[in-house]
């Protein structure tokens, strides 16, 4: 069985960061499905799903690793193609992906003690995002 459901979240933008894991769960628990797994994406070319502990030391960690590996205020040819500002935004949803697969067991996510699901908002304005959660199991 294939179950697709959606949801909404507001974003603030600049590497806003989301625990959408308690969201994700509520999904799988419309669904019906108790063993399978599920993919959570986001259309789009400037966000990204992954997983972290989502305490405010770790999250400051990544916002700060992903600032030196793709800095806001680079040159991008992106931004001299299209005048958007948000080429850095672009380059980080290629390296993070805005895709998140997991196991489903007892109808719920399986993830690690302190791990929960984020949705990371790169582009440089806020922004009502779709989340796709496609469920597949029984």
């Amino acid at each position: 069985m294939v179950i697709t459901k959606f949801f909404k979240i507001k974003t603030e933008g600049y590497t806003d960061i989301i625990d959408i894991t308690k969201m994700i769960n509520s999904k799988i628990t419309e669904s019906g499905v108790e063993r399978g797994i599920v993919n959570i994406s986001c259309p789009g070319s400037t966000a990204g799903i992954t997983s972290i502990e989502f305490e405010s030391g770790a999250v400051e960690d990544l916002k700060d690793a992903l600032e030196k590996i793709a800095p806001m205020n680079e040159n991008y040819k992106h931004n001299e193609r299209w005048h958007d500002g948000n080429g850095y935004a672009h380059v980080r949803s290629a390296l993070m992906k805005p895709f998140f697969s997991a196991p489903i067991i007892d109808g719920r996510i399986i993830l690690g003690t302190w791990q929960q699901v984020i949705f990371i908002d790169f582009d440089n304005k806020p922004r009502t995002r779709e989340i796709i959660v496609q469920i597949v199991g029984e």
